[in-house]
């Protein structure tokens, strides 16, 4: 009993651009990221679910890539909340000591004032294994599409890849991601496909 999964990174943010952390902060997409998203509607298949984080560049990707498709929401795949990190870039941080710390624990130290990355992890790979085991049960065989954040995807992948690679392998682009079979009793995600714009 498996479901082909479309796992989709929300279109591009003014934050995006900048090359800022930003994940709590909910941020609209950007105009370049709706043209981005426009010019992809139609190409990625109608699935018989779709899943998105409750963060509105998420709801706007979904209606652009799936128009008329109701979308379920799962508040925990929301994006990693980066505290003090929120909204700044590595310019920005990179002679701050506590960014450091960060970056050298492979970032698995807390952030100040935000959320502790490996929580963060556990709660997007319990979330995504929920919601694709009942739409595997629901439509075996058919089709998942779930729209989310960069590190969420990361945290999916590095949960259940087959065969496996870490955290960091796994970046997405705005508006591409990952597209795999998944196996809800072994927890595996195999066969795995980058989706650069949606077409491949």
């Amino acid at each position: 009993m498996k479901i082909y999964v479309y796992l989709i990174r929300h279109g591009k943010t003014a934050g995006n651009r900048k090359g800022a952390y930003i994940g709590s902060t909910d941020e609209p997409l950007s105009p370049e990221g709706r043209d981005q998203l426009k010019a992809l509607a139609g190409s990625f298949p109608v699935p018989d679910e779709l899943w998105r984080s409750p963060l509105c560049r998420c709801e706007q990707t979904a209606d652009i890539l799936y128009p008329g498709v109701l979308a379920r929401i799962c508040g925990d795949l929301r994006e990693c909340d980066f505290g003090a990190y929120e909204g700044k870039n590595y310019e920005q941080l990179k002679d701050e000591p506590g960014y450091q710390n960060w970056l050298n624990s492979g970032g698995t130290v807390p952030f100040p004032g935000g959320e502790n990355p490996v929580a963060f992890r556990a709660r997007s790979q319990k979330a995504f294994a929920a919601i694709a085991g009942e739409a595997a049960r629901r439509h075996p065989g058919g089709t998942l599409a779930v729209v989310c954040h960069g590190g969420t995807i990361m945290a999916i992948l590095d949960a259940f890849s087959n065969p496996h690679r870490d955290f960091y392998s796994w970046q997405a682009p705005n508006a591409g991601g990952y597209r795999f079979w998944y196996d809800p009793e072994e927890k595996r995600a195999e066969q795995i496909v980058l989706l650069t714009d949606g077409r491949k």
